[in-house]
């Protein structure tokens, strides 16, 4: 070609949660048994949707309307719904014009740092979840900016480790919080998040907070919406219906923005938003005229708490079986539906092997190790793959000099959650001594 077509920030654009499987899709072509731990797909992990919501959802399939284009900002009677939803929470208020829908979250995150000036910079936590580590490194054409969640003290952000990023890097405009987190499990306390509004507010920031999470914790956590705590900085909120309801494949996400009107630079954000929408005509239609039905229903919060009780069971699994090694930090988790297990220092290295039973396996995995200086978490979750079946992600994908894994708390089969996580700990007892 006559010029470069690829941007330089597009090699910041990397997604190891999905690249993992095509190793793992090797293996099962060779016959393996593979125990997928490596995407948050309730489906994929035997979730089973209750009849009152499947018979929303075909009712609605039964209305004409359901197939035709919706407005560009998402259908008025549910974004009127959400924003009482919202204001119900008794914090910042809104109404249905500060809510834009976008064709599920991953297109609300990317579309949001496409249009924010490649020099303006938004900080956010590390371990990082990839959809918005590479959206923003992408868009600034750099690596990432982050704060680091310490996993010493049960992976709460360094509160001083943000503010001094903050104060010496003009480039700032906002701060990112995923809570609960992603891949931590780490639901922010109240007094935390004040803590970093406060730094917002002493900077002239605004406060991005992915919230697609927020109706699941458990072990006695409590979410707290950006709303409630955000007063009069401006914020956006990011949330879905892909994981509490759970309906990934609605591909059906908002952003809430709040005090757009105190500040015309975070209005002028707002605006070209929804401009961007108007040219993209509408997002997905029947699974917004879902959600007042879903999340109207009586039914829904006692379900969404049963729900979390089973993942909070889960967690008590995975924690009896992988607390104590003393190879690892392990901190119990609290919200969403992920743990992210950290090798303590020194415990990898570049010698340590597991035995792979089947040599077309062994085979195969001497070509993934032969990748240009590989992690040391990234050998063992190759290794782990190889020789027990269990498919995890790194911690170092994650935008982290920390070296682990990330799993999920997703299997329905009481089993086969036993199986896996034993497998695991199998895994890290052989592989490291």
């Amino acid at each position: 070609m006559r010029q470069e077509l690829i941007r330089p920030g597009a090699s910041e654009l990397s997604y190891e949660i999905r690249e993992i499987v095509k190793k793992a899709d090797q293996l099962k072509a060779l016959g393996e048994t593979i125990y997928w731990e490596n995407i948050g797909d309730p489906i994929q992990k035997h979730a089973k949707i209750p009849d009152w919501i499947k018979s929303i959802v075909s009712d609605l399939g039964q209305n004409d309307k359901s197939y035709g284009y919706s407005h560009s900002m998402g259908i008025k009677s549910v974004r009127q719904f959400l924003a009482e939803r919202n204001n119900e929470l008794g914090g910042a208020q809104i109404d249905e014009d500060d809510i834009i829908f976008f064709n599920g979250l991953g297109d609300g995150i990317s579309t949001l740092y496409q249009f924010i000036n490649p020099t303006s910079r938004i900080i956010g936590p590390s371990p990082a979840y990839s959809t918005h580590s590479s959206g923003e490194a992408a868009h600034a054409n750099a690596e990432p900016i982050t704060y680091v969640l310490r996993p010493s003290r049960g992976w709460l952000p360094d509160i001083d480790d943000l503010y001094n990023q903050v104060m010496y890097n003009q480039s700032i405009v906002g701060i990112l919080i995923i809570n609960p987190d992603n891949p931590t499990g780490m639901v922010y306390p109240e007094e935390t998040l004040i803590e970093i509004i406060d730094i917002a507010r002493q900077f002239d920031l605004f406060v991005i907070s992915d919230e697609i999470y927020g109706a699941i914790t458990y072990n006695g956590a409590k979410h707290y919406a950006l709303s409630e705590i955000i007063e009069d900085v401006p914020g956006v909120a990011l949330k879905g219906m892909s994981k509490d309801v759970p309906w990934p494949g609605s591909r059906c996400g908002w952003m809430e923005f709040y005090n757009r009107g105190s500040d015309r630079i975070f209005n002028n954000l707002y605006n070209t938003l929804a401009s961007a929408k108007m040219m993209e005509v509408c997002s997905t239609t029947l699974p917004q005229m879902a959600i007042p039905k879903i999340y109207g229903d009586p039914r829904f919060p006692d379900y969404r708490l049963k729900e979390n009780k089973k993942i909070g069971k889960r967690s008590e699994v995975i924690t009896n079986l992988l607390a104590d090694l003393p190879q690892l930090y392990f901190n119990p988790t609290q919200g969403a539906f992920y743990n992210t297990i950290v090798f303590k220092p020194g415990v990898l290295t570049n010698t340590q092997t597991l035995e792979i039973e089947n040599s077309d396996c062994e085979k195969l995995l001497e070509e993934w190790l032969s990748e240009p200086n590989i992690k040391p978490d990234k050998r063992f979750v190759y290794y782990l793959l190889a020789a027990k079946g269990v498919c995890v992600v790194p911690i170092s994908s994650f935008c982290s000099d920390l070296m682990g894994f990330r799993v999920t708390l997703l299997e329905e089969d009481e089993q086969l959650l036993l199986e896996t996580f034993t497998r695991i700990k199998e895994a890290v007892i052989e592989y490291c001594g």
